[in-house]
Parts: structure tokens; sequence; C-alpha cells
């Protein structure tokens, strides 16, 4: 199997989002992460179908598409919550 990638470096298990995240440019920057991430994986499962290491290249290819996931509904939160602080400050005017 080609090294390709250390796996650690998608642990972000040490990481508490939910203190992270207190405002919607917060959000948007942990759905660019997730993107950035996705494109890494995606260009790591080509090295590695290239390579003909379709193991690694499948095991890029699934982290590339839960990175891809992660950013639309991050990026979808932070919407929502940019749409909700709107509306508030609508109702105070």
């Amino acid at each position: 199997m080609t090294q390709i990638n250390d796996p650690r470096d998608d642990d972000l298990s040490d990481i508490d989002f939910d203190e992270m995240l207190e405002s919607v440019g917060d959000t948007h920057r942990l759905a660019a992460y997730h993107f950035t991430q996705a494109a890494k994986h995606h260009m790591l499962a080509a090295s590695a179908h290239d390579a003909l290491d379709f193991e690694t290249c499948d095991l890029h290819a699934f982290k590339a598409y839960r990175h891809q996931i992660n950013g639309v509904q991050n990026a979808e939160i932070a919407v929502m919550d940019s749409l909700d602080s709107d509306m508030e400050e609508d109702m105070d005017d």
C-alpha cells in the first residue's frame, strides 16, 4: 500500500465545536475547513488511484465525501443563522 497521508491529520476529537462556533463567521470558517479537507482528500485519492492503490483511494474518497457533507451542513447552518440574525434586527427596528 502506498503511504499517502497520515490519517491522524483528520482527527478532530479534541476540538469542542460548541464553544468554537460563537458567530456566523465561525460557522463559515468551519464550512471552509471541511471543503478544504475534502479537496485535500480528493487529491490524495487521485494520487492513490494513479499508483493503483485502490484501498487507499477508497479511504480518501470516503473521507472527502464525509468532509463535503460536513461542509455543506455548516454552510447551510451559517446561512440560516445569518437569516435569523437579520430577522431579529428587523424586528428590533
